[in-house]
This record gives C-alpha cells, sequence and structure tokens, in this order.
C-alpha cells in the first residue's frame, strides 16, 4: 500500500471542487486544508469533507499541515501571484491550465518556478482523457505519416457577457481556452513544431476564421482552423495511411480501418463519466510524481511550449 500523501487546494471555485473529489476518490490522498479569498465559499465547498480545514492564507496552510501536494485553482490573472507564492514552500505544486493569461506571464511563472527549484506540473485535464489515451495508444502502432486536424470554436463576447469573465482575460482566450484544443497538436504530432504558417491570420479587431499550417520534425503535419464568434463543434481527427481517429465529442474517439466506411468506437473509461473527465486519472498521476515515480502529466516546462504554439498560431509573441 502506497504512502498517502497530504493534498491541499487553493480556490474555491469549480475546479476546485472538482479536484477535490478525484483526489478524494484515489485512496491515496488526504485532503487536508483549502484556502480562498472567499472564505464562505471554501466553508462550503468542503462541507461534506469533514476532515478538511479551511484556512485563512496560504502561508498558514502549508504550516500547519505541511502537505505534499497543492493544487492551485485561482482565475488566469491571479496564477502568477498565488504560483509564486506556492513556489516558497516544498510541496509538489499542480496549477489548474492555463499556467498564465497569455505567454508572458506564463514565462514569468516558470522563470520563477526554475528560481525556487520547484516541481511544478500543469493540469492539462484532456491529455488524461481515457479517449485521448486511447488515441495516443492506437497510434502507437502506426509507423506512417500523420496528418492532424484541430477545429476549434471559441465566442468571445459570450465570455464576456454572458459569463463575466475579465476584458483582460477575453482578450487572450485564445491561451485561456484553445489551448484545451492547441495541445492536441503536441500531444499527437510527433517531434518538435519546426515552422507554423499562418494561412488566415488573427484580427483582434475583427475575430473570424484563424487558419494555420503547423509541421513537426517527424514530418507530421496539422492544421488548426479556429472559427470565433460563429457556430462550430470541437473536433480533433488524426489521419494516417491505414486509420482515421475522430474524437468528437472530445471525450470519445471513432477509428476508422482504410478501405472500411464504418467507425469503431473505442472503449473508454467508466471513471470519466463518474467524475470529471481524465481528472481522476490525472489526480493519480500527480501522487505518482510527488513520489517520485514516472507519471503521465504535463510539466511546466512542457506546458510552456503549448502555450508558445498558441502565440505562434495567433501571431502574438510574448
Amino acid at each position: 500500500m502506497s504512502k498517502i500523501l497530504k493534498v491541499a487546494i487553493v480556490g474555491a471555485g469549480y475546479m476546485a471542487s472538482e479536484h477535490l473529489k478525484a483526489f478524494a476518490a484515489t485512496g491515496e490522498a488526504e485532503i487536508v486544508g483549502i484556502t480562498s479569498r472567499t472564505r464562505p465559499r471554501a466553508e462550503q465547498l468542503v462541507a461534506d469533507f469533514p476532515g478538511v480545514v479551511v484556512y485563512d492564507s496560504l502561508e498558514e496552510m502549508y504550516r500547519e499541515t505541511l502537505a505534499d501536494i497543492v493544487v492551485v485553482t485561482v482565475t488566469e490573472l491571479h496564477m502568477a501571484d498565488v504560483a509564486k507564492r506556492c513556489f516558497q514552500f516544498p510541496w509538489l505544486v499542480l496549477l489548474e491550465k492555463p499556467a498564465g493569461y497569455n505567454l508572458a506571464d506564463a514565462e514569468d511563472i516558470h522563470v520563477a518556478a526554475l528560481a525556487r527549484q520547484t516541481r511544478v506540473y500543469v493540469a492539462l485535464n484532456r491529455r488524461a482523457y481515457s479517449s485521448t489515451r486511447q488515441a495516443v495508444q492506437r497510434l502507437a502502432d502506426n509507423d506512417g505519416p500523420r496528418f492532424i486536424k484541430v477545429l476549434d470554436q471559441q465566442d468571445q463576447h459570450a465570455a464576456l457577457t454572458i459569463h463575466k469573465n475579465p476584458p483582460l482575460m477575453v482578450e487572450n482566450y485564445m491561451f485561456a481556452n484553445s489551448i484545451h484544443l492547441i495541445d492536441y497538436f503536441r500531444v499527437l504530432g510527433r517531434g518538435e513544431v519546426v515552422s507554423v504558417e499562418n494561412i488566415c491570420r488573427w484580427d483582434p479587431q475583427n475575430p473570424g476564421l484563424v487558419l494555420a499550417l503547423v509541421t513537426f520534425s517527424s514530418g507530421d503535419k496539422g492544421l488548426y482552423e479556429g472559427i470565433w464568434n460563429g457556430p462550430g463543434p470541437w473536433v480533433v481527427t488524426v489521419n494516417t495511411p491505414s486509420e482515421r481517429l475522430e474524437m468528437r465529442p472530445l471525450e470519445q474517439v471513432l477509428v476508422q480501418r482504410y478501405g472500411e466506411r464504418r467507425n469503431e468506437p473505442l472503449e473508454i473509461d467508466p471513471m470519466d463519466s463518474q467524475y470529471k473527465p481524465g481528472l481522476l486519472f490525472q489526480a493519480r498521476q500527480t501522487l505518482h510524481a510527488a513520489r517520485g515515480e514516472p507519471a503521465e502529466l504535463a510539466s511546466l516546462e512542457d506546458a510552456l511550449k503549448s502555450m508558445e504554439l498558441v502565440a505562434r498560431i495567433f501571431n502574438m509573441g510574448a
């Protein structure tokens, strides 16, 4: 039986709740504390978890718990400040994605983590989806070239008016939300990104269609198609000489073999329907990482590369 590790949470929103449930379900973690700017929300969040103590500050929470892991679920605009405070302590840090509201903010966080030599990972939970892991495993048996197509849809107007997101976050919505899709290029493509050709360029004054061709050192190709302020689903497809994989919705994966018309669904882990998809697997991987064991988890440096790809697709420097 593995040693029970102590987990603390920063933030008291929806994702804090989902991480709490996932870590509790592993049977290998004890949720020991939570802190948030809004103490009543934190108290309400852990009402069904009597062993979780609500703390008034991050510093107090570490001092009283000596937690092994801290999960940071604050909003993008507060991530840098909170992350840097977390780096002062020797726990493993899991940052909710994205790690920064834009590339410059993410790079600033990365520099601070390096200075403190902190172990930092980013919760790119779509990597942990059962569908994504099945797709990666399926593709491992195919040596042929890959063509990856990512169809993204974003609505800045709804983000600003309906969901009441801050204007600065909405201006950088490709980092806050499109990264969910763009990260798939680096998950499914082999090698490093060697070029990004902007076919239809991002126009912040008139958001619409964005097209970009991504080329990898392996020869794999990717096409990003972003539909901004218009209708469209989230879809990821991968074509090889022998098979075509389609994730639509992303939580499922279909396989079409060369010469056949039918699509075969791959089996999905039932845990992805009992918990927010990917989070239970991700929680277990975080525990592995905290123990110094191999883990399928995105490091901050790895996540930063996906942030850099977002910036290249949208012609946005640091």
